[in-house]
């Protein structure tokens, strides 16, 4: 009697084996069983680790000869029984992973021994229709592509939890004056929030970025050896359509191997993305040098800095976030180099992608897990920078003197006039605004009272704090989905 009840669909992800670290609370450390950082012991893990376990691309590889069996059959190539009989053993619970695993030492081969099993355990009849008309590489890049885009998720959500606490941060220090610095010296006041308004509009670029890089890398890719469909015909594109239906994925336009520029272009939106997490790590890190003493990542209770030295607090996880950064981008160049082959396809360079794929999503849910941690706990020290900016005794109010100045007797003069006095303060150590009010070139157009007022800095941030408002709203729209 023939079966009638549907075919099943592939797994759905939390049933996968090794994604169970996904709905835990596991650290680095616990997911990887080793630390690779010692803050991997108290670092939450992103999830992405559980993505890339062997048996978690297996069951991608899997779910996609899975899938490419029921189109077939509906497409009338694969008989609808043989099809189910292969969805109901394309898990690897219902496999022998010993013996792919000695199949793999004989063949020397990443998939045919896990074929070969699944076509064992389909038994005789549906065995012989597993893997119909596809090549190695259209199934593996296609369970690739499955793992991507759950990674891709989770990078998303952290990116989101970063921008949210930005956001915040942005809100409450919109007004906190501070020294902006341009080549490491003081140049005119700012607030912090302006500082962390560059912080989301960078993150914001790198959302857009990586959301637009991810998605042609989230396509299926089944047209045969040298991608012509050779081996399915007419009905080739069809199939191809139905698989990447059943597995949420879209179809490749020209479902060729030669073609590996998008994982490529992803994995450089990704380092580019790591870049800007890292200029805000930098900047954390200096502000928190003793000589600035503005701000600090979290440092929880009982946390060591140093064996000797007890008062050392040290930027730990800002400091890890510049190596992760690193190694993403260390994996941009090889990823660019892979697009470069000859004819039509080339294992060493697909090789050589998918693993710079997978050290770039880990190291990146790594990143963003630490960085989200620092942005929601960061410690901010408005006396402190308000303190710094009078280092330079006054010289950080230069420009609002010149302007002023310069509305009464010209720019350039003013400029060097004013210039003049800030040279006598820094080399001779004279007070900048006894050098103004008692310059009669300068009080003859402000008197010394508006001197005065023109020194304060919190009269010269410009419109930081509306730059600073504004930023975070943008950032709570992307925390929202908004697109408006």
């Amino acid at each position: 009697m023939t079966d009638t009840s549907p075919i099943p669909l592939p797994l759905p992800f939390q049933d996968w084996p090794g994604s169970a670290a996904l709905a835990a609370d596991l650290t680095i450390a616990e997911a990887a069983g080793d630390a690779g950082r010692f803050t991997d012991y108290s670092v939450p893990d992103a999830g992405i680790r559980a993505l890339y376990t062997t048996e978690s691309i297996w069951q991608s590889w899997l779910d996609v000869e899975v899938a490419l069996a029921r189109a077939e059959a509906e497409a009338g190539i694969v008989p609808e029984d043989a099809a189910r009989r292969i969805a109901q053993v394309g898990r690897l619970s219902a496999l022998d992973r010993e013996k792919v695993i000695a199949g793999m030492r004989v063949q020397g081969h990443p998939l045919v021994p896990l074929i070969e099993e699944l076509a064992e355990a389909a038994g005789e009849g549906a065995g012989g229709w597993v893997h119909w008309g596809a090549t190695s590489q259209n199934i593996m890049q296609s369970g690739h592509a499955i793992l991507i885009g759950r990674a891709h998720a989770i990078v998303h959500d952290l990116l989101v939890d970063c921008l949210a606490a930005l956001a915040d941060l942005a809100e409450r220090s919109a007004t906190m004056i501070m020294p902006g610095r341009t080549h490491g010296q003081h140049a005119v006041p700012i607030t912090f929030g302006l500082k962390v308004a560059t912080w989301i509009d960078d993150l914001l670029r790198g959302l857009d970025r990586v959301e637009h890089g991810v998605r042609p890398c989230l396509r299926v890719m089944m047209a045969g050896a040298v991608g012509s469909f050779a081996s399915l015909g007419e009905v080739g594109p069809r199939v191809q359509r139905r698989v990447a239906d059943l597995l949420g994925l879209e179809p490749m336009p020209v479902p060729s191997r030669a073609l590996l520029s998008p994982q490529s272009g992803y994995i450089s939106d990704l380092a580019l993305l790591a870049a800007s997490c890292a200029r805000i790590a930098i900047e954390v890190e200096t502000m928190m040098q003793t000589e600035f003493g503005e701000v600090s990542e979290p440092v929880p209770e009982g946390s060591v800095g140093s064996s000797t030295m007890p008062h050392k607090r040290n930027p730990k996880l800002s400091s890890d976030v510049l190596d992760l950064a690193a190694l993403v981008r260390a994996t941009a160049p090889e990823a660019v180099a892979s697009t470069i082959h000859a004819h039509e396809a080339d294992g060493g360079a697909t090789g050589k992608l998918d693993a710079a794929m997978q050290t770039s999503l880990v190291a990146m849910g790594d990143l963003l897990m630490r960085l989200k941690v620092i942005l929601e706990g960061l410690e901010l020290f408005p006396k402190r920078m308000r303190r710094n900016l009078e280092l330079s005794g006054s010289l950080i109010g230069s420009e609002a003197v010149m302007l002023a100045l310069g509305e009464e007797i010209g720019r350039d003069e003013a400029h060097r006039i004013v210039y003049e006095a800030a040279m006598r303060c820094a080399t001779e150590g004279e007070d900048f605004e006894g050098l103004l009010v008692s310059d009669p070139r300068i009080t003859v157009a402000l008197p010394p009272v508006r001197i005065r007022q023109l020194l304060d800095p919190s009269g010269h941030v410009g419109l930081a704090p509306q730059i600073a408002r504004e930023a975070a709203r943008r950032a709570r729209q992307a925390v929202l989905g908004d697109d408006d």
